[in-house]
């Protein structure tokens, strides 16, 4: 495949050509190498006149479907509702994405700022009871319409989300819909920037060489540059973000400090100042309530799992349930273990939160002499992406080359070609690895551009992935952790659902949230497979092959630990259940309080807090997860039984399974019903048996 160049200066050209007079970027068509957004021409000042224009011209859109005196049908109604708002959809894309990779003062106050207005567009649209009696005749007459299946699939949401949006509520009741819709997105927006400020706020500085006992030379290295940049050259600083303070807290020898790194990465969001969330956190729960019962619903839960795999909370806590009890079983073992590694070290008192992940580091150093920071030498990133695309190839047969002097979401971001196997273009792929103050944390997927159909050709995806990866000090390599690279290969798996989606409308572009975790966590299977470590592992200073005994290694204790980690999980998404079933939010309401009751009621271990505790929990608070963390456990039991189907063969790497799978989980979008599209390429519905062993829980 012929590599796309394009010169500094051409590229310089195009970019800057929607600027030559002066104008805003969206408002003309990008003109760039695959049409990716200008990044470095786009100032703040030129979001909220494209988020008001975008507005305006879809409500004109909107307005011409309604006056239209041709009898609704399917291409004058819901296609082109499903069409309108290019432009609204062209800008939000851009800031949605860069609020969350690369935000700053002045985008935050235009989320602020834009929230209600998009919430109060959105209801106009959803509420226009003209517009609603068109989309109803389509629906009640589709029978004699002849659509085909994506067709029937897109009407059939579009009614839905109609209703379930308040079309049939009476004014009065609409109208409170309204200004909950607004409370909810602006109680969301500042949940979210309160997290970021929060996790920003937090330093230990070290600056007593001793108190770095334990530590890897290169998390000292990372805290040395982090000093250095904050003006406090000589000393080392350690942050919130997960690079830092997870190696700290497994690795430290100083107890005291491993208890202020905890205890600071525990109460973020609970301090009493203006970044406090509990209050915020209180009348979102309250108003998602209201709103729920303004639909006709008893909690908000209920509401929400209408539209997802699990239909009710009941099947979310049978799940999470089933999977409870063995894990308690396996982190009690898990204690005991780290109480023994204590005693050794003349502790004879009960371990703490901050103790575990040091002890357990220790035990498996004990039990299975294994180091995990044996490991990162063969972990370079550069050498994991690359394994982590020779899967893709292995599999799919789709390649991906590296490609220049093209617009970047961020400088730090690099740039990727994907061609399909038969050299067709399939996207373009963005990777972003490192924390900065600007990001805020976790790693995620994401899109720039959805692929889409123009005219009948198709337009490809720009996706991004973005993640927290440890930072290398200068003139290192970046050497991941073990969870990192899993990272990697998870993102990369919902890139893979971007890449081959092929739907021709925006409305059947997704899948529920628990399925949508599918493709992403089958993909970690390939990450330490010993066939593709044989591949990619190599020592980042000698090129050596990762050594058979430390693939062995790596193997034999890659289930250790799982005790701690499905509990800190279930803990999570119970919590998250647990707020979204109240039937009632007290006024005087104790969330923390709450949160240690639902737990310990439970059984869970004070040494472990839910994996995010309410005051940080951006999954659920943040709105992209609510009443839905369990997804990753529910996909877990589909991934777990998906991967069982390449073992039956033998094979990882079986190209008809590869296929399938393919065909049958990537590609339709949200066509088909999600349990159909998994018998469709299982031939069977899923078992719990494969996710319990695969956890070492059975």
């Amino acid at each position: 495949m012929k590599k796309t160049i394009i010169t500094a200066c051409a590229a310089a050209m195009i970019c800057g050509s929607a600027m030559a007079k002066g104008g805003n970027p969206f408002f003309t068509k990008y003109s760039t190498p695959y049409g990716i957004p200008p990044f470095e021409q786009i100032k703040p000042e030129h979001y909220k006149p494209a988020f008001i224009k975008g507005m305006e011209e879809q409500k004109k859109e909107i307005d011409a479907i309604v006056n239209n005196k041709k009898t609704a049908n399917f291409d004058n109604t819901i296609a082109a509702l499903d069409k309108s708002g290019e432009l609204l959809r062209k800008v939000s894309k851009v800031f949605f994405g860069l609020a969350s990779a690369n935000t700053n003062a002045e985008m935050q106050a235009i989320n602020r700022e834009m929230s209600p207005l998009l919430s109060k567009h959105g209801d106009d649209i959803t509420m226009n009871a003209e517009l609603f009696k068109r989309v109803k005749y389509v629906y009640d007459n589709q029978a004699s319409m002849n659509l085909d299946r994506e067709q029937k699939k897109l009407l059939d949401e579009t009614y839905k989300d109609f209703v379930r949006s308040g079309a049939n509520l009476d004014a009065d009741k609409q109208e409170q819909l309204r200004k909950l819709n607004a409370e909810i997105s602006m109680l969301q927006i500042t949940f979210g920037q309160n997290m970021l400020a929060e996790t920003n706020a937090f330093k230990l500085v070290i600056d007593d060489k001793a108190d770095l006992a334990g530590l890897p030379d290169n998390l000292i290295a990372n805290a040395a540059e982090v000093a250095k940049e904050q003006g406090m050259d000589g000393k080392w600083v350690f942050t919130l973000h997960n690079p830092s303070v997870m190696p700290f807290l497994q690795y430290s020898d100083k107890r005291e400090l491993r208890e202020r790194m905890f205890k600071g990465y525990t109460s973020r969001g609970s301090h009493g100042n203006a970044n406090d969330n509990r209050e915020i956190i209180k009348k979102l729960i309250k108003a998602r309530l209201d709103k729920a019962k303004l639909m006709g619903f008893d909690d908000c839960a209920s509401m929400i799992l209408e539209t997802r795999m699990a239909k009710t909370p009941k099947a979310v806590y049978d799940l999470l349930g089933e999977v409870w009890e063995p894990a308690l079983k396996k982190a009690k073992e898990e204690l005991a273990d780290i109480q023994e590694e204590m005693a050794k070290d003349g502790r004879d008192f009960e371990a703490e939160g901050w103790d575990w992940r040091y002890y357990a580091d220790r035990v498996k150093k004990s039990k299975f002499s294994f180091d995990e920071n044996e490991l990162r030498p063969y972990l370079k990133l550069e050498n994991v992406r690359d394994g982590l695309f020779y899967c893709a190839n292995r599999l799919y047969g789709i390649t991906l080359k590296p490609i220049s002097n093209v617009p970047l979401p961020h400088p730090d971001a690099e740039a990727f070609e994907c061609r399909d196997t038969d050299g067709s273009l399939l996207a373009v792929l963005f990777l972003d690895f490192f924390p900065r103050a600007s990001k805020r944390g976790g790693a995620w997927c994401g899109t720039y551009r959805d692929q889409t159909y123009e005219k009948g050709k198709k337009v490809i995806p720009l996706v991004t992935i973005v993640c927290n990866f440890t930072k290398p000090a200068a003139g290192q390599p970046a050497l991941l952790t073990v969870d990192e690279a899993s990272t990697m290969f998870h993102e990369f798996g919902h890139a893979l659902h971007n890449f081959f989606k092929d739907v021709h409308y925006y409305g059947v572009q997704g899948t529920p949230r628990d399925f949508v975790e599918l493709p992403s966590q089958v993909n970690e299977h390939w990450a330490f497979a010993p066939e593709v470590l044989k591949v990619y592992a190599k020592h980042y200073k000698t090129g050596e092959t990762m050594p058979q005994q430390l693939v062995d290694k790596l193997d034999r204790c890659g289930k250790y630990g799982q005790g701690f980690a499905t509990m800190e999980y279930l803990a999570a998404s119970l919590l998250d259940m647990d707020y979204h079933v109240l039937k009632n939010v007290p006024d005087d309401m104790d969330l923390l309080q709450f949160e240690r009751q639902t737990l310990v009621d439970r059984g869970l271990l004070s040494q472990i807090p839910p994996r995010y505790r309410t005051t940080y929990f951006n999954h659920t608070m943040g709105g992209s997860y609510t009443a839905g963390y369990y997804s990753y456990m529910w996909a877990e039991v589909l991934e777990a039984d998906a991967f069982e189907a390449y073992l039956e063969t033998g094979d990882i790497f079986n190209q008809e399974v590869a296929a399938k799978f393919r065909k049958y989980i990537l590609t339709p979008g949200g066509i088909d019903d999600a349990m159909d599209m998994y018998i469709n390429f299982r031939g069977k519905k899923p078992s719990t048996d494969p996710l319990l062993k695969n956890r070492g829980l059975k």
